[in-house]
């Protein structure tokens, strides 16, 4: 019996998943064979079932597999539990003393983020973004965020068509080519933002937060009311910024 065939294919499949996790794109099956010690067909046979599961796409464009949605739900899943609210808890509460205003914490949820922290300042208007809540991540500051730092097989993952567009105040992106737009905006910018796209007069800026693998994990956003000058919003952008990397910082980013 040869070696390969003694490892489990648990173990075998795990492996391919840490690989596609290290890599910045799609990756041809001749190097994830080579790169996980396993024969090229034995590759074949487990990302086909893996594709099945929804853990890694092929992406035909670069005939390479890239992970798929169900492994970043997998991999982000840990910032929904206790720990990361708790490290995260504190830092948000003075962001929303220093900036008046009310400050939370998102995490990927699907399409979707989910809302697990909301810091909310008096006497701020009642947010949508209450504990628990999950919104459109593309029409979100938080959901784009996060969004913008993953690579593109990802996204077409994660929005394969234009049903996964849906729109609350008939604005936002409709389309993945109207996404990548806000995207290329969002990264040559440093945070995201968003003007009434989720509720009318509102407006949010977020910046994501990153485990040990620069992977966004969550991200932390800040909203605020009527319009405000853009000196005032690259300040509380840079406030937000500042909060994310300690909370980058705390968990080993």
């Amino acid at each position: 019996m040869s070696g390969v065939s003694q490892v489990p294919a648990a173990t075998r499949t795990l492996r391919i998943l840490r690989f596609l996790a290290s890599q910045p794109g799609p990756v041809p099956v001749g190097r994830i064979a080579q790169a996980v010690g396993m024969p090229r067909s034995s590759a074949y046979h487990l990302l086909a079932a893996m594709i099945d599961e929804g853990f890694v796409v092929h992406v035909g464009d670069d005939r390479g597999y890239g992970l798929g949605l169900a492994a970043f739900e997998v991999g982000t899943g840990f910032a929904r539990q206790e720990p990361l609210q708790r490290v995260a808890r504190r830092p948000l509460a003075e962001l929303s003393t220093q900036i008046r205003q009310t400050a939370h914490l998102a995490v990927m949820h699907g399409r979707d983020v989910l809302y697990v922290i909301e810091q909310r300042y008096p006497g701020r208007p009642m947010l949508v973004t209450d504990v628990g809540v999950r919104l459109p991540a593309h029409l979100t500051a938080s959901g784009r965020a996060i969004l913008a730092s993953l690579p593109k097989n990802q996204l077409r993952a994660l929005f394969p068509d234009s049903a996964s567009f849906v729109s609350r105040t008939g604005t936002g992106p409709r389309s993945l080519t109207a996404l990548h737009s806000v995207l290329t905006e969002t990264r040559s910018r440093g945070y995201a933002v968003e003007d009434g796209e989720v509720s009318p007069d509102l407006a949010s800026v977020a910046v994501a937060v990153r485990d040990h693998n620069r992977h966004p994990i969550a991200a932390v956003a800040v909203t605020y009311a009527g319009q405000v000058t853009a000196a005032d919003r690259a300040y509380l952008a840079e406030r937000v910024a500042a909060t994310a990397a300690e909370l980058t910082r705390r968990i080993g980013g």
